[in-house]
């Protein structure tokens, strides 16, 4: 069999949207699946969608991402974060077909001072990377053909993210006052659905190998601030820009505690499926110019 219907969840999400484009021009059918048709607390709901879809692969964007909200609402959030992918891990199970199971840097705790590799031990400090941790947990210990992808700072032209957000406060402020304590790597939807579909590439080309279970990290090259990263983006638009101020975590405090340095050596990638992702700043570029 080769290899070509793509069951992607979290269908209107900023990556689902990304890989609407991307597994097509790589020769795979996308089959976009999501609420309310599609319900991790309604099993019926999921069972249909693979029953229609006839996947030969499933990629795993649906989550709960709203990091403040998840410290008041854990139970939700581990419903879509961990006891969803432990279903799709299931069914994929049953079928004996590839998983793509999409995580994040906020299963670290942030304190390790150098870009984490996939061997470096979770510890995250809140809700949203406890239940994203047990997701990942529960997909590799559900199916033996699950590759898991951890990424971070997500933007793209639609839905609700921080460059969407820098822009529209930015033309209503003089001022933006941006953490500039924190680091990762700002990661272009579309360029991450563009490497999602090459791990899925690789393993149509070769058939499910060993290697290819496990964890791997996922995000554009080079690494940034939210301060350096939002004057990128007013810089990038050439738009009137506001007056971007640094500051620190602790002036702008939040619900939910994020790693202060999530930056992750995406070596492994590369090395094993032949994916890597280009720089953020490319990806910016090509975000404005699509806005």
């Amino acid at each position: 069999m080769v290899m070509r219907r793509i069951l992607v969840t979290g269908r209107g999400g900023q990556l689902a949207t990304g890989l609407e484009a991307a597994l097509p021009a790589q020769g795979f059918e996308a089959i976009l699946v999501g609420q309310p048709a599609f319900e991790f607390d309604q099993p019926a709901t999921v069972a249909a969608a693979f029953a229609a879809a006839r996947p030969e692969a499933v990629v795993n964007c649906a989550a709960w991402t709203a990091v403040d909200a998840a410290e008041d609402n854990e139970a939700a959030a581990f419903q879509a974060n961990a006891l969803g992918p432990a279903l799709v891990a299931r069914h994929c199970a049953a079928l004996g077909i590839p998983l793509v199971q999409i995580s994040t840097d906020y299963v670290f705790d942030g304190r390790k001072g150098t870009p984490y590799t996939e061997d470096d031990a979770p510890n995250p400090l809140g809700a949203y990377g406890r239940t994203k941790l047990a997701g990942e947990w529960a997909a590799l210990a559900g199916h033996d053909r699950t590759v898991v992808l951890r990424t971070a700072w997500v933007f793209s032209p639609v839905g609700n993210n921080f460059l969407r957000t820098m822009l529209r406060v930015g033309a209503e402020r003089a001022e933006l006052r941006v953490v500039a304590d924190q680091h990762g790597s700002p990661t272009a939807a579309p360029d991450l659905a563009d490497a999602i579909a090459t791990v899925l590439s690789r393993i149509r080309a070769t058939g499910w190998q060993p290697a290819y279970r496990g964890v791997f990290h996922a995000v554009a090259a080079g690494f940034t601030t939210w301060h350096g990263f939002t004057e990128a983006i007013f810089a990038t638009a050439g738009q009137a820009r506001p007056r971007v101020t640094a500051i620190a975590t602790a002036d702008y405090p939040t619900k939910a505690a994020r790693p202060a340095d999530g930056r992750l050596d995406t070596s492994r990638l590369q090395a094993t499926f032949g994916a890597s992702l280009p720089p953020w700043t490319a990806g910016l570029a090509r975000t404005l110019a699509a806005l």
